[in-house]
């Protein structure tokens, strides 16, 4: 069930997934070993208020680490890199092969946020803050908010996707489950969990966030063995950055549908 489940949406870090998919699918193919150590540059990193790009010394780290960062803590340094591994061409690919028509990664993180600095004319290191004076009507207009030119997907695709993980159907099982793994292990489970409290529903997902944007995509697991996908994709009225109000209406609309598709609901 869906509202509005075939509109081009913007994924921000939602974009995640599928680069988590193509990782893990090359690594059992046997062309990418994920304990290969990976040098983090000291500099030129993408920008970002936590993760690597705040290191100060010398960094050695693994793709399958890499991975880990990319997913749990959504760090915008170890998803370029491991994007530069697997090569933007090759998610398309697989994109194409899944029939996802709809969702493409077209930028990285550098390109996304290097996009919102040049449009401002400011510079811009992911920290929301910055744009609490920019005119409402100018951060709409960023080229990081335009579906068809940046990150993007529809609700109904993203989910496909996470049913075609969550079954092995997407790829081999063995990378089905790596990525089932690494969205399983996400620290920030805040936006989802709102809608299901308590510890029956185990909750796997992957936030996605720009100015304006709030996202959630993730898999619930029920005791009973029912597993719902569900993407909620959000767009705000004002730019404020603490927006727990938006975060309780994600999952508040994942609770509603899910409860719609079990029978809960009249």
């Amino acid at each position: 069930m869906g509202i509005g489940e075939n509109t081009p949406v913007v994924t921000a870090s939602v974009f995640k997934v599928p680069v988590a998919l193509e990782l893990a699918r090359q690594s059992a193919a046997g062309e990418i070993d994920l304990a290969q150590r990976v040098t983090v540059p000291d500099e030129g990193n993408v920008p970002s208020p936590y993760g690597l790009a705040m290191h100060r010394d010398h960094v050695v780290v693994s793709y399958r680490d890499l991975a880990q960062l990319m997913m749990v803590i959504s760090d915008n340094v170890a998803t370029d890199l491991v994007l530069d591994r697997v090569g933007k061409d090759r998610v398309a690919a697989l994109l194409a092969e899944l029939g996802l028509g709809g969702t493409a990664v077209p930028e990285n993180c550098a390109e996304i946020l290097a996009s919102v600095a040049q449009d401002l004319g400011t510079a811009y290191s992911d920290d929301e803050r910055q744009l609490t004076e920019v005119p409402l009507e100018r951060l709409r207009s960023l080229r990081a908010l335009d579906p068809a030119r940046t990150c993007r997907t529809t609700p109904e695709e993203i989910t496909r996707l996470l049913a075609g993980i969550w079954r092995d159907e997407a790829a081999a099982p063995q990378a089905c489950a790596l990525v089932r793994g690494w969205m399983g292990a996400q620290v920030w489970p805040h936006r989802l969990s709102s809608g299901f409290p308590g510890d029956d529903v185990v909750i796997s997902g992957k936030t996605g966030t720009l100015p304006l944007i709030r996202n959630e995509a993730g898999v619930l697991e029920f005791r009973d063995g029912g597993r719902y996908a569900v993407g909620v994709f959000t767009r705000a009225a004002d730019p404020t950055p603490n927006a727990p109000h938006l975060d309780a209406l994600i999952g508040w609309a994942a609770a509603e549908a899910v409860a719609q598709l079990r029978g809960e609901r009249h």
